[in-house]
């Protein structure tokens, strides 16, 4: 066995590893309904610990709150599958680690906990960089196909995580 994860995020952490060690930046992700699934396949590449600083695997409401500093009031004013929460949660693994850049992801993978509003398959992203204004933070909510699967909707948001961390 060569790798636990698929062969597209096998391929696409290999290359945030070799492009971010290139140019000697470091990363961290704060993840929820990815569960870790964005560090462990960062770790699956030899060389990742030139790359990764931390990973934060922040599921429930209070551990965004201990672990990432987001506010309860953001929580219960918008919600944890929410721009703010995402943006919040991107800041707070900025300033507690020594990364570079930070990818936040939360969502609601199902088969339960949608609603109208957020169905399953609603997924919220955002990449704070160190140095740059959190204003301009990119935050951006993604719609997967609320028919998909809770592993598709992970695999997807895995992806697009990934994604994220290329400079």
């Amino acid at each position: 066995m060569d790798s636990l994860l698929p062969v597209e995020i096998g391929a696409l952490a290999r290359r945030v590893v070799e492009e971010n060690s290139a140019i000697g930046r470091k990363v961290a992700v704060a993840e929820s309904c990815t569960g870790g699934l964005v560090a462990a396949a960062l770790t699956e590449v030899p060389g990742s610990s030139a790359v990764l600083d931390r990973g934060f695997v922040t599921y429930s409401n209070e551990a965004k709150n201990q672990l990432l500093g987001v506010s309860e009031d953001l929580i219960d004013t918008f919600g944890a599958v929410s721009i703010a929460v995402a943006w919040s949660m991107a800041q707070g693994a900025l300033k507690k680690s020594g990364a570079d850049v930070a990818v936040a992801i939360t969502g609601v993978a199902g088969p339960d906990g949608g609603s109208d509003q957020k169905p399953v398959g609603t997924v919220v992203f955002a990449c704070a960089k160190r140095g740059e204004d959190p204003e301009a933070t990119n935050a951006e909510l993604k719609s997967f196909d609320p028919e998909s699967t809770r592993a598709e909707v992970r695999f997807q948001a895995t992806l697009t995580a990934l994604e994220l961390l290329l400079p």
